[in-house]
């Protein structure tokens, strides 16, 4: 395979991402590089374990993450507003723009949970095939959830859970089962406000009445998404995000605590200044924080490790039948 480069969208209910990243045989010598609020461009260049000459390695070139926040439309009208499409139009015309610049192929567009509830999902599906040139498609939760798992268990092998906390789901997988369950961080602050109250036991207990978690106890978690990159540059107090020092980092249900603490003590102005915290982040992740803690506690673990791998990633191994890895 010719190291072109490729990409993804992921549309989710609270950020778009943009991924355009190569499969290579051999890892580039590359620099790491800056994360603003709305751009990521990390050339990940710490190499995998046991990489054989033979297989191919996924290495991304640039990494962008726009907030679009179409859950909260879905909380408050059911549908996505006419302001909303027109945010994400433009956030897709920059995307198309850097694949374009870069002259990436454009391989997968998604959309997960908030266009799962849309009432208007044709209207918003149009809108974004206009301006990126591309029809996405709506993926189910299991969907989402394999996907994801799939590209952790590159990186990290198999007989782990992943957990993958979006704006409004939840995916967890253990490569066996695969399922989503309808909470996520933004759609937990539509409904308790920024840090939940006495209701939120209440709400866990209710969730959870339909959920089994077997299989899936006391296996090593990992966990993917905004909230966990959030939760890590929080912890390292990382002001710019740094691939190697997240990817794979260990916590406890103690560390959790002490950051859900240290957060919720600070007023929403100073919080909004913590490192990964940016454009409206600081609004939910005390909500996902929360929710992680009750989601570790029915798994019975007392650890967890954090991936900034993804359903992006997982997309593009769709596209490949050889033996890969994450990098």
């Amino acid at each position: 395979m010719d190291n072109k480069l490729i990409a993804t969208v992921d549309i989710g209910s609270h950020s778009c991402i943009l991924l355009i990243a190569a499969f290579e045989s051999s890892t580039p010598s590359t620099s790491s590089g800056t994360e603003s609020p709305t751009e990521t461009t990390d050339a990940k260049d710490a190499e995998p374990a046991e990489v054989s000459a033979d297989q191919k390695v996924l290495v991304p070139k640039l990494q962008k993450v726009e907030v679009c926040r179409l859950g909260e439309d879905i909380y408050e009208h059911g549908a996505i507003t006419e302001k909303r499409i027109k945010e994400l139009e433009a956030i897709m015309t920059k995307f198309r723009m850097d694949l374009h610049a870069l002259g990436a192929n454009l391989k997968a567009a998604v959309m997960t949970e908030a266009m799962r509830n849309a009432e208007n999902p044709d209207e918003v599906i149009a809108a974004v095939e206009k301006t990126l040139w591309m029809k996405p498609r709506i993926i189910s939760g299991e969907e989402e959830g394999k996907l994801t798992y799939r590209s952790v268990k590159e990186w990290h092998g198999e007989g782990i859970v992943t957990i993958d906390i979006g704006g409004g789901s939840t995916e967890l997988s253990n490569g066996d089962t695969t399922f989503s369950i309808p909470v996520g961080a933004l759609k937990m602050f539509k409904a308790m406000g920024p840090i939940p109250g006495p209701e939120y036991k209440k709400f866990v207990k209710e969730t959870f009445k339909e959920v089994s978690f077997k299989g899936m106890t006391k296996k090593p978690v990992y966990l993917i998404g905004g909230t966990g990159t959030a939760l890590a540059m929080v912890y390292l107090n990382k002001q710019q995000f740094d691939y190697k020092a997240i990817e794979g980092l260990e916590l406890s249900i103690s560390d959790l605590d002490a950051v859900t603490t240290k957060i919720s003590n600070l007023s929403k102005e100073l919080r909004a200044m913590l490192p990964g915290l940016e454009n409206g982040r600081h609004e939910v992740i005390i909500c996902g924080l929360f929710w992680l803690k009750s989601l570790l506690e029915k798994l019975r673990v007392e650890t967890f490790k954090i991936s900034t791998a993804g359903l992006r990633f997982g997309l593009l191994y769709e596209e490949d039948t050889t033996s890969l890895r994450t990098k």
